[in-house]
């Protein structure tokens, strides 16, 4: 039984099949013949169906476990994205979108709290390598299924492929997950536990952070096309500094937090992302805003992970419903929060837009003994 094997290959999963989708858009725009408001409201329904699904996936990990609910939400992964190909119009599109999202969302948060009980099983810090291996895969999903379209594959076909690969690994990992880990002197907890104060305070320094993420998503491309002056085609390098970063800091990331402890990571990394929005917004010479993406990336890297291993060590409620409350507020400011920027920057501008957002990881920072062990 290798439950860290196991771990690894559920976040490279997830971030697969997440990743998948983004080549597959411009398809399904084209085949349903969608104007860019109809798609938009459309692709909300994977996020809502991801917020929808967390908090019971909470309750599943906690009533059940997380093997099981891990398995079956992961092979539900792998029959969703097949269907988003079939949808003969928008309404079955979105039907799809809300059940490829509810499952994304159960993974997700299944994976996260059994990544806590490894973390606690193997005694030292492990969640940001397993998120760098999320960022891998949602690297390599995109990548991969834009690679198999190019080469003429019928889409439908291309996502089965994508599937079966991510089959395979639900396959022959299931048996190694943990049901779950009690620590040595730790009573079995019981019964269902509303989430208390410090929860919900780890989730707003989640929403702060993902919405930071969303930010960098959907406003980068803009922020240097029209800010900046970039030539369109040359625009995404943005993001793409921003994902590299993000990516290796996160697979530096256990060691790093060895060193340094959670509240440093969360207390530096948030003023060093800060930093990055800063020198983004504030300094008018385009490839300084490359580097200041770079600085988001880096700093924002660890977060996440040293919040959601904070709420899976509260004691007053198991890790599943813990880590849904963290992950659902989370989500919410990733779905929210672009939108946001859009209105202030419409009032102001994207670079005082985006300076807020700034100011909100500073907040971040200012919290950070949260997440003392």
């Amino acid at each position: 039984m290798n439950p860290v094997r196991a771990t690894r290959l559920i976040f490279l999963l997830s971030g697969i099949g997440m990743a998948s989708w983004a080549p597959m858009v411009p398809y399904a725009k084209a085949r349903l013949g969608l104007d860019d408001a109809t798609l938009g409201l459309v692709l909300l329904c994977m996020g809502c169906g991801a917020v929808i699904a967390m908090p019971l996936a909470g309750f599943l990990t906690h009533r059940f476990g997380h093997r099981d609910v891990i398995g079956i939400s992961g092979l539900l992964v792998c029959v969703a994205l097949p269907l988003l190909t079939l949808a003969p119009d928008v309404w079955w599109l979105g039907a799809a979108l809300l059940f490829f999202g509810a499952s994304i969302g159960v993974v997700d948060v299944a994976m996260n709290a059994h990544a806590v009980d490894v973390e606690k099983q193997q005694g030292r810090p492990m969640m940001s390598g397993f998120h760098g291996l999320f960022s891998v895969g949602g690297l390599a999903g995109s990548a991969g299924m834009a690679a198999l379209l190019r080469t003429g594959a019928p889409l439908t076909g291309s996502a089965i492929a994508v599937s079966v690969l991510m089959l395979v690994i639900v396959a022959t990992q299931w048996k190694h997950f943990l049901v779950r880990h009690e620590e040595e002197g730790e009573a079995p907890r019981s019964g269902f536990s509303m989430p208390g104060g410090p929860i919900f305070l780890l989730g707003f320094l989640c929403m702060v952070v993902f919405l930071a993420e969303g930010a960098m998503l959907d406003w980068s491309a803009v922020f240097l096309r029209f800010s900046r002056g970039f030539d369109p085609a040359v625009a995404g390098l943005g993001y793409a500094a921003f994902s590299v970063a993000m990516a290796a800091g996160r697979l530096l990331g256990d060691r790093i937090t060895s060193w340094l402890g959670p509240v440093s990571i969360v207390r530096v990394g948030s003023v060093v992302a800060a930093a990055g929005f800063f020198m983004a917004t504030l300094l008018p010479w385009g490839p300084m805003a490359l580097v200041g993406f770079v600085f988001v990336g880096l700093g924002a890297s660890n977060i996440v992970p040293v919040l959601f291993s904070a709420a899976g060590r509260q004691k007053s409620t198991s890790p599943g419903i813990a880590i849904a409350t963290v992950t659902s507020l989370g989500y919410a400011g990733m779905l929210g929060g672009p939108a946001a920027i859009g209105f202030i920057a419409h009032a102001s501008s994207l670079s005082y837009a985006l300076a807020g957002v700034a100011v909100l990881l500073v907040v971040v920072s200012l919290c950070a003994s949260i997440v003392r062990r």
